[in-house]
């Protein structure tokens, strides 16, 4: 193949989206544009219309992966954790966390203001996905409705993780996942 043409991928798409996850990563997500992540691909401009008409729709994928990689970076760490309702509820949020840290950019695009198509059935598929974790750590605790303990790990985690990579200087802490931990303990949880 001459130097300098652009070369056929055997999965196009998927090579497009962890194009776009890694420009995300690299330069944040007002960075992304159809013609970078087709670069960035070795593809043609032109290329990636097969598959993503706008960069809505290529936005849309990229924050689809970004929820596949957040649910299995918070099962990961469940399955790190002690067996016990507590432990897996706080290996989730460790995993939230864990995720937050190594990927703002795109953790910003899943819970920011990025436009996309949220009834997409992927994008819909994968947020379900992670909010079932949430949902399933949450189950085993005693309140008036689960749903209550689920907003307020969630709300807890989330606002953590926010602060943690904002650039409020939380970033620099020695050590996020400990300071979590203790404020993590202040949250009475009992399992029914």
């Amino acid at each position: 193949m001459a130097e300098g043409k652009p070369h056929h991928h055997g999965n196009l798409r998927a090579a497009l989206v962890e194009a776009g996850v890694a420009l995300v990563h690299r330069d944040g997500p007002d960075a992304l544009s159809i013609r970078k992540v087709a670069a960035a691909a070795g593809v043609s401009h032109a290329a990636p219309a097969h598959h993503f008409p706008s960069l809505l729709h290529l936005r849309t994928a990229i924050v689809a992966e970004g929820y596949r990689r957040f649910t299995a970076s918070m099962e990961t760490a469940i399955a790190e954790a002690p067996n016990t309702p507590r432990d897996a509820a706080l290996g989730a949020c460790l995993g939230y966390l864990r995720f937050a840290r190594a990927n703002s950019g795109l953790f910003d695009m899943m819970f920011g203001t990025t436009d996309c198509i949220h009834d997409d059935p992927d994008l819909r598929e994968t947020a379900d996905a992670s909010y079932a974790v949430l949902a399933r750590i949450s189950a085993p605790f005693a309140g008036a409705d689960p749903v209550d303990t689920e907003l307020a790990i969630w709300s807890m985690i989330h606002g953590f993780a926010s602060l943690a990579i904002s650039g409020n200087g939380m970033h620099d802490a020695p050590d996020l996942e400990e300071l979590f931990l203790r404020i993590f303990e202040a949250l009475d949880l009992s399992a029914r």
